[in-house]
C-alpha cells in the first residue's frame, strides 16, 4: 500500500485482513500508535524478529515492546501482573504505558534484548487496537524507523525511511508525535520510571497510593 499525503486517511477492514495475513506469514507491518508509527510482526515468530531487528538496524541488546488488544492476552507474553502495576493499568490503559513484565520462557530472548523482559501496552489508537483485535493475539510495536532516527509520525515519513522494507504500510494518517510511550518497569519492589513519555510522572503518581515511581533517569545520572 503506497501511503497517502493527507492527514485523514482510511484503513479499511480490508487493508487490516491484508495486514493480519502478512504478519502471518513472517512479514512487517507499519501502522500509526497513539505516539508514533510502529511495526509489527508476529513476536513469536523468530524469523521475523530477527528480520525486524535487521530493518531497524537495531541493537541486538535492545529489546522490542509489543501491543495486546487487552489484558487477557498478556499472560501470552508474561508470567504475573505485579500487583502495584494494576491501579496503573486501570488508569492509563489503553494509552501510552508500557509496562516491563518477565516474560514468559516461549517469548524469544531476542525480542526481549536478552533481558528476560519485556514492555507491554494496551494501544489506545484505533487502527492499533484493531489490528491487534484481528490479530488475536500480541504484535510488536517497535517505532518504524532506522534506530537512532526520528521516528515517523506519518506513513509518508516511514516510507521515506524504510521504503521497501516494509511489506505493507496501513495509512492512518498523521500521529502525534513529539514524544513516545512512557516505560515503566520495577526494581527491588520499587517501581520505576524507565523512559519518560506522553503519560508524566507526575500523572503517574497521582493515581498511585501508596506506591510511587522514582525516576531511574535522576538515580543514575
Amino acid at each position: 500500500m503506497q501511503p497517502s499525503t493527507h492527514a485523514e486517511a482510511v484503513v479499511t477492514p480490508a487493508d487490516l485482513e491484508q495486514a493480519v495475513a502478512i504478519i502471518r506469514r513472517g512479514g512487517i507491518v507499519a501502522f500509526p500508535t497513539e505516539t508514533y508509527y510502529g511495526l509489527a510482526v508476529d513476536p513469536f515468530n523468530r524469523e521475523a524478529v530477527s528480520r525486524l531487528f535487521a530493518v531497524k538496524r537495531r541493537a541486538p541488546d535492545k529489546p522490542i515492546l509489543c501491543l495486546v488488544p487487552d489484558r487477557e492476552h498478556l499472560f501470552s507474553l508474561i508470567r504475573t501482573i505485579p500487583t502495584c502495576y494494576e491501579t496503573l493499568m486501570e488508569a492509563f490503559w489503553p494509552g501510552p504505558l508500557t509496562l516491563i513484565f518477565d516474560a514468559r520462557e516461549e517469548v524469544p530472548v531476542s525480542l526481549t534484548g536478552y533481558s528476560g523482559t519485556i514492555g507491554v501496552r494496551v494501544s489506545s489508537h484505533p487502527v492499533a487496537a484493531w489490528l491487534a483485535k484481528a490479530y488475536g493475539g500480541p504484535i510488536s510495536a517497535t517505532s518504524a524507523n532506522f534506530s537512532g532516527h526520528p521516528a515517523a509520525a506519518s506513513a509518508v515519513e516511514v516510507g521515506t525511511q524504510l521504503g521497501p522494507d516494509v511489506d505493507l504500510i496501513l495509512d492512518g494518517g498523521d500521529t502525534p508525535g513529539g514524544t513516545g510511550s512512557t516505560l515503566v518497569g520495577l526494581d527491588n519492589e520499587q517501581l520505576v520510571l524507565r523512559r519518560a513519555g506522553v503519560v508524566t510522572l507526575q500523572q503517574l503518581n497521582d493515581v498511585l497510593t501508596p506506591h510511587f515511581v522514582v525516576d531511574a533517569r535522576e538515580e543514575s545520572a
